[in-house]
């Protein structure tokens, strides 16, 4: 059974960090690409971030230069840090597995319960 757990969100400072984990089990982060996505209350889920197999990583608009997507395979762990907060980035944060096509992420019905990430000002 595939299981995706993330930790790490909290209560956090405007222009302050956060560094969210998703912990895999089974193969699944070995076998695939891996994605943040996050969701604000009364909006769609979207795309944050996502790491292929292989390393190459992608970003929304939103987050370039604040946010960095890493993976470990030691540890079957997905990492999402996040500089520079902002109220935009309140949300409940999301890890997923799928596939990447060139940039393009794919999301597959693999989903963790999710991390709420709540930026004060």
């Amino acid at each position: 059974q595939v299981q995706l757990v993330e930790s790490g969100g909290g209560l956090v400072q405007a222009g302050g960090s956060l560094k969210l984990s998703c912990a895999a089990s089974g193969t699944i982060f070995s076998t695939n690409a891996m994605a943040w996505y996050r969701q604000a209350p009364g909006k769609q889920r979207e795309l944050v971030a996502s790491i292929a197999l292989g390393g190459s990583t992608n970003y929304a608009d939103s987050v370039k230069g604040r946010f960095t997507i890493s993976r470990d395979a030691a540890k079957n762990t997905l990492y999402l840090q996040m500089n520079s907060l902002g109220h935009d980035d309140s949300a409940v944060y999301y890890c997923n597995a799928g596939l990447r096509f060139g940039m393009r992420y794919v999301a597959r019905d693999y989903w963790g319960q999710g991390t709420q990430v709540t930026v004060s000002s």
